[in-house]
């Protein structure tokens, strides 16, 4: 704002992941954490942007989502619910939004390789790509900076898979 005046996109890429598990062993702390890093925050940061929007056409605000309403994630259920969250709700962050001239889109980017994952994993979900490889960061990236065009300006309230074909089960 102090360099340029006003915003024109925000795009919300954080999470939380680990310190989670299977549904027999979650608490409340778990559930907090992670809502309040992937959830709570986010839809406080859209809020932040509509406020500090100058109105003008064009604003973009794009969530990160994990896909959890295309397959289970048995083993990350606090991670899974506040990220479905985010997705359940972006229609209607849209609709509050529409009026300022903002879209709003959440991406699930699929399994992209940031190293987080061991090797054993790494081999496992490698096989399930049809391309025989996992999502480097610049598959969501040119996605993400698509709709921060003026093309994708028709495109608002969707969650957009993007995972290279993805396959959940073997």
């Amino acid at each position: 704002m102090a360099a340029f005046g006003h915003l024109d996109i925000l795009v919300c890429n954080h999470a939380r992941s680990g310190g989670d598990g299977p549904l027999g062993t979650l608490d409340a702390a778990m559930l907090d954490a992670h809502w309040a890093v992937n959830t709570r925050s986010t839809i406080l940061l859209a809020q932040a942007f509509a406020a500090r929007h100058d109105g003008r056409a064009g604003g973009r605000v794009i969530l990160m989502t994990s896909g959890q309403n295309l397959g289970p994630m048995r083993d990350e259920v606090a991670y899974a619910s506040a990220k479905g969250a985010l997705a359940a709700i972006t229609p209607t962050l849209a609709d509050h939004l529409a009026d300022q001239g903002i879209t709003l889109n959440a991406v699930n980017p699929g399994p992209v390789d940031t190293g987080y994952a061991p090797p054993a994993a790494h081999e496992e979900v490698r096989r399930r790509f049809p391309a025989g490889r996992w999502g480097t960061p610049d598959d969501p990236a040119r996605l993400i900076a698509w709709l921060a065009t003026d093309d994708a300006s028709w495109i608002t309230g969707q969650v957009i898979n993007s995972e290279g074909g993805f396959r959940r089960s073997t």
